[in-house]
């Protein structure tokens, strides 16, 4: 710990054996347990939690409350050594938690450049992208996945091991039971597909042609009334290949223990 090169509150409480970068700020009252790594330039609150096992990268900010790496609400956890981290230019807002992995050596991840507003849940093993934005009082529950670019409004309740694609806009105080294919606006209740994230996929820069065939490609997923294995043959063979339809057909190709999002046109989840 290079104390010369760090700003450490007399009243804060830092373990031994904690890693700091250069330009480390630790506010007052903040408490770090042993087996933390801080990034250089990262700033810690006053008040802020970090626990054994928090991996913070470069440049975060930890604001005041927010609890890093605690053990999770996970009734198989035993004790084991897991993990959180954290890329580099992340926030973290106040009161917002993020949960140690379950299982040995597992990780709970938050990406890059990312902001984590006020009051919001990570649960244990969720993975998030990197330039993610979720706001306040979101719940995430365990083993979720959140793609890069996804934006996810306030008050949502996420089901575990949900998937929710890049570039995506969810509604807030959504309740999120479904997996999520990238590049679209969900919401509404009960929860469905909403159409695509036009404003998202303009301001980073997708070109009309590829807002076109993102549109012509999900026509076939929600709006044919094919079933998605008969949509995802009809994509493969239709459409010519191009990023955008390689993201949408890996992500269909990996549905799991949700089904996919909700046609507006269907009772009942996508099957």
């Amino acid at each position: 710990m290079d104390n010369l090169k760090t700003q450490i509150h007399p009243t804060a409480i830092v373990g031994h054996n904690v890693q700091l970068g250069k330009g480390v700020r630790i506010g007052p009252y903040a408490i770090l347990e042993d087996d933390v790594t801080i990034g250089e330039g990262t700033e810690i609150y006053p008040h802020a939690l970090i626990y054994n096992g928090a991996r913070i990268g470069k440049n975060c900010k930890i604001f005041p409350g927010a609890v890093i790496a605690i053990r999770p609400q996970d009734l198989k956890y035993a004790e084991e050594r897991t993990f959180v981290e954290i890329g580099d230019y992340t926030t973290i807002r106040e009161y917002a938690t993020v949960h140690r992995a379950t299982g040995e050596n597992g990780v709970t991840k938050i990406g890059g450049h990312c902001l984590i507003m006020a009051y919001v849940h990570v649960a244990h093993d969720v993975r998030i992208g990197n330039h993610v934005i979720i706001s306040n009082t979101t719940q995430i529950a365990g083993h979720c996945e959140i793609e890069d670019h996804a934006t996810i409004g306030g008050v949502c309740g996420i089901h575990q091991f949900t998937r929710i694609g890049k570039h995506t806009m969810l509604a807030s105080s959504s309740r999120v039971v479904y997996d999520v294919p990238p590049y679209v606006m969900a919401g509404r209740e009960p929860f469905r597909y909403e159409g695509l994230n036009l404003v998202g996929l303009k301001r980073r820069g997708f070109s009309a042609e590829a807002i076109r065939t993102i549109r012509d490609i999900y026509r076939l997923v929600f709006q044919s009334g094919f079933l998605i294995k008969n949509a995802i043959e009809k994509i493969e063979h239709e459409f010519p290949q191009s990023d955008e339809r390689e993201e949408i057909l890996g992500f269909l190709h990996k549905l799991g223990k949700r089904k996919l999002l909700r046609s507006p046109h269907r009772a009942g989840g996508s099957e």
